[in-house]
């Protein structure tokens, strides 16, 4: 809908700078406010059915009946708005909602800068600098709460039958229980589609893995509609591989090369750092098992006498570090290459690191779903070389992957 020039410069008579526009007195405030009755006058008309001071005989014998004060917080800040009312007080606008005491852009700017990881506090101090708005914390607190029917229905939602790549990864929050602070995991589940676009299936906080904990997890993944799945790529988590291998007996597990070589230069000094890595790419990225093997022997024969325990770790997991070395380089980056999983795991320790704990478990899952569901808008290409590697998988794996 376009505005007529006489219309824009009758609101622009007196516009004069940026305060007459959007300050606590502005145009855009006022002209906010205009319309917000007129709509709720229009509704009324709606539902009586008559226009005001209408002389035709009505239909209905509910009449209009005065109008009532309502304050708004906006972001030109309050806005006293008159609310008309009916004689027989069934009508509730739709635009501004009974008990509706924000305009909508403004509860969307305490979401936004709860997902960015901003405490009750800060968004407080935000809004009151930016806006000269006063917000309590129980308002932020409901604001936020209405995250949780969302969060429920996104945690039971169906998924895909079939997913080639899934990828498992956890990290680590203070949570408080009673008068103690305990350390608990979030667990995340990310899935590459059919159609190589990334997906978050689920997320779970639990103190303590183990094969009875996963197997609760691929139940409720194969409840939710996931029948099979080609690869899952872990970082080592206990009881994982006996959980997924019972639930989905045809998957392979794949140790994740990243986090591999993460723990080995943990506690490489910075100056040998570079060194150290680029020696475990030529084991990672070695042609073949039998090759891998022998550049894992030539990394221990130079850096054994320093850090004896990298090319240690690398054999007593040998056996779950080769499976994806039977696959081509395009099969392999899609394996090994969680840049995904790593990038969103990066981006949900920068908002959670605001909070030294949690109050409980739901409140960590309300800020931890905000920052994915913020995440995810950023996908929305497919992986590099998806579609080389799911021409392979196709020939690979047979009629378990429908194309």
């Amino acid at each position: 809908m376009a505005f007529s020039k006489e219309t824009l410069d009758e609101l622009l008579k007196n516009y004069q700078g940026p305060d007459d526009m959007f300050g606590q007195d502005g145009i855009i405030k006022q002209l906010s406010k205009a319309l917000i009755e007129r709509a709720m006058a229009a509704e009324l008309t709606e539902q009586l059915g008559y226009e005001k001071h209408d002389p035709v005989e009505k239909e209905t014998t509910n009449r209009r009946n005065g109008k009532t004060a309502k304050r708004l917080r906006t972001d030109q800040g309050p806005m006293d708005i008159e609310v008309p009312r009916d004689r027989e007080g069934a009508f509730e606008p739709q635009i501004i909602r009974k008990h509706q005491r924000e305009w909508r852009g403004f509860d969307d700017k305490i979401l936004s800068m709860y997902a960015l990881g901003l405490t009750t506090r800060q968004i407080q101090e935000h809004l009151k600098e930016i806006y000269n708005v006063d917000v309590s914390p129980e308002l932020i607190s409901r604001v936020t709460d209405e995250v949780k029917d969302l969060l429920t229905e996104w945690r039971g939602r169906a998924l895909e039958p079939v997913y080639p790549v899934l990828f498992f990864d956890a990290l680590r929050i203070n949570v408080r229980e009673g008068p103690q602070v305990i350390k608990k995991s979030v667990y995340l589940a990310l899935a590459i589609r059919l159609d190589g676009q990334k997906e978050l299936l689920g997320m779970w906080i639990e103190q303590n893995e183990g094969a009875k904990f996963w197997m609760g997890i691929m139940n409720e993944l194969k409840t939710r509609g996931l029948q099979d799945t080609l690869i899952a790529a872990v970082d080592g988590l206990t009881g994982f591989p006996e959980a997924i291998t019972a639930v989905f007996p045809q998957a392979e597990v794949q140790l994740c090369i990243v986090h591999m070589v993460r723990n080995s230069v943990k506690y490489v000094p910075f100056k040998d750092r570079k060194a150290v890595t680029a020696d475990l790419k030529k084991i990672y990225l070695a042609p073949s098992e039998e090759l891998a093997a022998a550049a894992l022997e030539d990394f221990a024969t130079v850096w054994d006498g320093k850090y004896p325990m990298i090319s240690k770790s690398w054999r007593s997991r040998w056996t779950e570090v080769i499976p994806y070395l039977k696959f081509s380089p395009e099969i392999r980056k899609a394996i090994y290459t969680t840049n995904a999983i790593e990038s969103v795991n990066y981006t949900i320790q920068k908002v959670v690191k605001n909070r030294q704990s949690f109050p409980n478990d739901e409140a960590a899952m309300k800020l931890i779903y905000m920052a994915l569901q913020r995440i995810s808008k950023k996908w929305t290409m497919p992986i590099r070389d998806w579609g080389a590697a799911l021409n392979q998988f196709a020939i690979i794996y047979g009629d378990r992957l429908p194309l």
